[in-house]
């Protein structure tokens, strides 16, 4: 198995660095600090890095067809509108009790919006994996989850993959593109060995998953047919998040981490956890999709 070494690209002190993304149409980098509420982008054309405080938890980001990002944050999936920095609620998380926030979410390529909850108090069985159509309605997709994270799909679209982190496993579903539902799921990886937890996820134009590990410190290619591990990136910080494509050529991947659950000694030996890592890859990953038509 092939082990490659990340390289700090952005250096920034997130909380809890998460959610990214790459806009090709804008060469624009997003991501989010899920602790510090707040919304990064790093504009490539410009060689401009910018922020935006979004007043609340944020889980993430995700570009529309037209102006503007959709987001995730603690109580609800907001339009946000860069110019006016006006927030405009599209769906209200049912949570009575204040116990959950939206996190992990990404648009499938007909434009929608999957976007899971996670429990603050870790209780199970209590987060829930939506759907958000293009005329902004929402369906259930997944309930009884714990930590709902890691969505990506295969380069054919036929499957979809999930995470439910403390189930250490990935499982995937039959996806039907036309009408975004899916059927029984399987599980394809299993990551009970491994150090640290399942985390964000990406796939590659081969069909392979990119695994963060959470408390591993690092980022793993999978093969989903053989269950088999084919490559390990070391990252450079305990806590890795997630990871995602970006560039031209869609052939470097950018990894988040983070600085939450990291004692002193930890931060002296690991100092640019929280920050945005990236390596040179041979193989191409899947592109971003923008939510509506």
């Amino acid at each position: 198995m092939e082990n490659v070494n990340a390289t700090c690209w952005i250096r920034v002190r997130n909380t809890l660095g998460e959610g990214p993304c790459w806009d090709a149409e804008l060469k624009r980098f997003y991501w989010v600090d899920i602790e510090g509420h707040t919304l990064w982008w790093y504009d490539e054309k410009e060689d401009e890095l910018s922020s935006a405080d979004m007043g609340q938890q944020i889980g993430f980001a995700v570009p529309k067809v037209t102006d503007g990002v959709i987001v995730g944050l603690k109580d609800g999936i907001y339009e946000w509108d860069e110019s006016s920095k006006q927030l405009d609620k599209l769906v209200e998380l049912d949570d009575a009790d204040g116990v959950l926030r939206f996190n992990d979410g990404k648009a499938d390529p007909y434009g929608r919006i999957f976007a899971g909850t996670l429990h603050l108090e870790d209780e199970e069985n209590e987060a829930t994996l939506y759907r958000l159509d293009r005329d902004g309605t929402t369906e259930e997709m997944l309930t009884g989850l714990t930590l709902s994270n890691g969505l990506t799909w295969s380069p054919d679209h036929k499957w979809f993959y999930h995470i439910d982190t403390p189930t250490e496993t990935v499982r995937r579903y039959p996806y039907d593109l036309s009408s975004g539902t899916f059927g029984e799921g399987e599980v394809v990886v299993e990551f009970k060995d491994e150090d640290g937890f399942p985390d964000g996820m990406t796939s590659d134009e081969e069909g392979h998953l990119w695994i963060a590990h959470f408390a591993g410190g690092r980022v793993s290619r999978w093969n989903p047919e053989t269950g088999e591990k084919v490559l390990e990136v070391m990252v450079p910080a305990p806590n890795v998040t997630s990871c995602c494509f970006i560039g031209d050529d869609l052939k470097q991947l950018a990894i988040t981490t983070a600085r939450e659950g990291l004692d002193d000694e930890a931060l002296e030996t690991y100092p640019d956890a929280g920050s945005v890592f990236k390596i040179d890859t041979e193989v191409k990953g899947m592109p971003l999709y923008r939510f509506g038509r």
